[in-house]
């Protein structure tokens, strides 16, 4: 049966690499029904801020299906990034990233190194979110959530159980945000309890980076983060040889794309240079994705001989292993001779026949079972004076229950009893109001409290509530906080 797939030929080298997947496809015999799309920096200069027409939508919501060439964003002017649009947008959760080396034939220090990053795809930093709040301060917002920590965490061992993988790691940095990172890491531990057959183990985000890059053969299956994965899935593909290999997936319930991990390069765009491989493994995982495994084997299989060849294209060319230095389209047709040939030296593959893929994992919202109470706010002020003066003038304001505990500067306390005369402060305080012995106040209070910072003259840039769920203070708590 015939699938219909969307295809994005992208910028820079995108076309040219794209072209180059396609005619391996076709010659390998692929059931494919292609509708091509417009995607990149074309489309954004044209005014969509997220790099896609509305036609471009229609198209991928009735296909289900992206294979996409790398796209240039253009620098601020309120563009969107459309990768990062298209996984919220379609519900792309999880990024699927496979690096493996592939000693002698491509330079790498780690000839045992084959691991697989699961990166959550949706939340993070990566949200977007993001304010400049004062003439000094810029804010970008790290949001996960509980619900999308426990989907990804568990699309993670199931990948590892349905791939006959043995371990998988969590890396986190909960050693400085025990809230956020904590959650994630905590939620880690607990689904963990329910796949007793899988070995783990967690890895601080900045010592597992650096792993990594060292030992990168003690990994198996990883998860992480957004920004965290986003990284270090650049350092594992650079690390197994060539950042132009490696491809990935992006699984929702309903959607699926994929794409190269490297971008639109286009210094060489054009110059017939650009090596495909990384489209070329993602096509494969469609591939698979879309139940025709027979035809990812053909493919793979032959991908591999033509590794072991020694046809290379410049980035991985090495003069005492390669036999010849090929161009993009030189290489795509030595893939296609390669079909229905096995590697040699390689160990060939075979994907097991499946139905279309779907992702199996869903998971509800965090159930709010927890007692939720209200217990202060963080008030943000615009300051450039006196820090004992502001806090003078801020103490005014405490009304009723709302206690007004200290003022912090780039998260350190610099009000009271604080000499400030050796920190480096920034123009936006944070002043803290709670009400005593962890009891409750009301949003009345506060807009109040709000109010009368107002008609003070203060310059409050944003209000964070402070809330308690089932007793635990949501929220950073240090010394007299």
């Amino acid at each position: 049966m015939t699938t219909p797939i969307t295809v994005a030929y992208g910028d820079g080298i995108g076309p040219e690499i794209m072209e180059a997947t396609l005619h391996v496809l076709k010659e390998a015999g692929a059931d494919i029904a292609i509708e091509t799309i417009e995607v990149g920096e074309r489309i954004y200069l044209q005014g969509a801020t997220s790099g896609l027409l509305p036609s471009a939508w229609e198209t991928l919501r009735r296909n289900k299906v992206l294979l996409k060439a790398p796209i240039t964003t253009p620098q601020g002017k309120g563009y969107k990034s459309l990768n990062v649009t298209m996984r919220k947008a379609l519900g792309l959760y999880a990024n699927i990233r496979p690096t493996q080396s592939y000693h002698p034939f491509v330079k790498t220090h780690h000839p045992k190194m084959n691991l697989v990053i699961v990166r959550e795809n949706e939340e993070d930093l990566y949200a977007g979110i993001e304010y400049h709040q004062s003439h000094d301060v810029f804010e970008s917002v790290k949001m996960i959530t509980k619900s999308g920590t426990e989907r990804i965490v568990r699309y993670a061992f199931e990948y590892a159980v349905q791939n006959n993988r043995k371990k998988v790691t969590c890396m986190s940095k909960d050693n400085i945000m025990k809230i956020s990172d904590g959650m994630f890491h905590s939620t880690f531990e607990a689904i963990a309890k329910e796949y007793p057959q899988i070995e783990i183990d967690h890895y601080i985000i900045d010592i597992g980076a650096a792993r990594i890059a060292s030992r990168p053969e003690v990994f198996d299956v990883i998860v992480t983060e957004n920004l965290y994965g986003d990284i270090i899935s650049d350092i594992a593909a650079d690390v197994s040889g060539s950042v132009g290999l490696a491809g990935s997936s992006n699984i929702g319930e309903d959607f699926a794309m994929f794409e190269a991990i490297h971008g639109s390069a286009p210094d060489i765009a054009g110059k017939n240079i650009a090596n495909p491989s990384g489209i070329i493994q993602s096509a494969v995982m469609m591939l698979i994705h879309i139940g025709q495994s027979d035809i990812a084997t053909k493919v793979q299989n032959a991908w591999l001989r033509t590794i072991e060849d020694g046809i290379h294209t410049v980035d991985i060319y090495q003069k005492d292993i390669s036999k010849e230095k090929v161009g993009t389209k030189e290489f795509a047709e030595a893939v296609v001779k390669n079909l229905g040939k096995k590697p040699v030296k390689f160990p060939s593959v075979e994907y097991k026949k499946t139905e279309r893929a779907k992702a199996t994992v869903k998971t509800a919202l965090a159930a709010a079972t927890a007692k939720k109470e209200l217990n202060g706010v963080d008030m943000y002020v615009c300051w450039t004076g006196d820090v004992q003066e502001l806090g003078k003038k801020v103490q005014t304001l405490a009304e009723g229950e709302l206690i007004l505990k200290t003022l912090s500067n780039k998260g350190l306390k610099a009000w009271p009893d604080m000499d400030t005369s050796g920190m480096h402060l920034t123009d936006q305080f944070r002043c803290r109001f709670r009400v005593p012995n962890d009891s409750t106040t009301t949003h009345g209070a506060i807009t109040a409290l709000l109010d009368r910072a107002q008609k003070a003259g203060l310059d409050f840039t944003k209000a964070e509530l402070l809330y308690f769920f089932d007793g635990v203070a949501g929220y950073t708590l240090s010394q007299g906080q």
